[in-house]
């Protein structure tokens, strides 16, 4: 461990993989409470768009991306709010319509798999200084309204037309949590890749919501899980001379088969603590 920490670009892997691991499930709290999960999939496809986009502008990628999957995000927020077509009709054309467009400008701009497939699988060991700064700029403007905002964002995902009768501004809330999580993945295409954030995003979700009740503590939980399974993904590439991308995404599904029977015992135990309580 501590030769992998005396290399630099090992160093910043691993503090681009934290703060992936942070953000991508705090966001995929909202998404998966809102039944989108596939929300971060049709998202990193139109963020290929933008890759292929920036390759033949000759720009940075991620800003590029960031800004292509903003649009995406909002253009089918505005589809679904305005019920011109199906949550899943717009995720497909976000699918499709993104990934082939990312594949014919790449193509065109003379940029070869090997250098897409780093925005598509992740490319942790090449992320550069300017990257992580970029991730850790995004990574504030994402965490700060996603935790400071909870309680309201929290509302509007669980049940919109109570939230509305409440006063809260739901259509506001709507759109920054699809912008939130379009951030969420273009930030993570270095780390896990376009193709793989959306499993970051829902996965230690999935692995809380067995362990823990309670939203907070479901958002905590998924955190931790998405920490572990990022760092340890990283450190495991490096070892194992893995894809780290896919190796995040694995020790992610571990930690979820894992939480399943454990989260079981622990519901048996409640349910009993509950009983003895309820009888005395």
């Amino acid at each position: 461990m501590l030769e992998i920490l005396s290399l630099p670009f090992m160093q910043r892997a691993l503090l681009a993989a934290l703060l992936t691991g942070l953000l991508a499930p705090t966001i995929g709290t909202y998404v998966v409470q809102r039944r989108l999960s596939l929300l971060g999939d049709g998202l990193g496809h139109v963020a290929i768009a933008g890759v292929g986009l920036a390759f033949i502008t000759a720009q940075s990628p991620l800003p590029v991306a960031v800004v292509v999957c903003v649009l995406g995000a909002v253009l089918i927020e505005a589809l679904r709010q305005h019920g011109q077509t199906s949550g899943d009709v717009g995720l497909a054309i976000l699918f499709y319509g993104g990934l082939a467009t990312g594949v014919l400008l790449s193509g065109a701009a003379g940029a070869g798999t090997g250098t897409l497939s780093q925005y598509l699988f992740g490319s942790l060991t090449t992320v550069t200084t300017e990257d992580l700064v970029g991730i850790l700029i995004l990574g504030t403007v994402v965490m700060v309204p996603a935790i400071g905002l909870a309680p309201q964002l929290f509302a509007v995902c669980h049940d919109e037309e109570f939230a509305r009768v409440t006063g809260l501004p739901v259509r506001f809330y709507n759109y920054l949590i699809v912008v939130l999580a379009a951030l969420t993945v273009a930030l993570s295409m270095r780390t896990v890749g376009l193709l793989l954030v959306s499993a970051l995003m829902v996965v230690p979700v999935a692995a809380a919501q067995h362990l823990v009740r309670g939203f907070t503590a479901t958002m905590a939980a998924a955190m931790a899980i998405g920490v572990v399974a990022a760092v340890g993904g990283a450190v495991g590439s490096y070892g194992l001379d893995l894809a780290p991308g896919a190796l995040i995404v694995i020790v992610s599904i571990v930690v979820f088969a894992i939480s399943w029977p454990v989260g079981t015992l622990l519901r048996r135990g409640r349910t009993m603590a509950d009983h003895e309580h309820a009888e005395h």
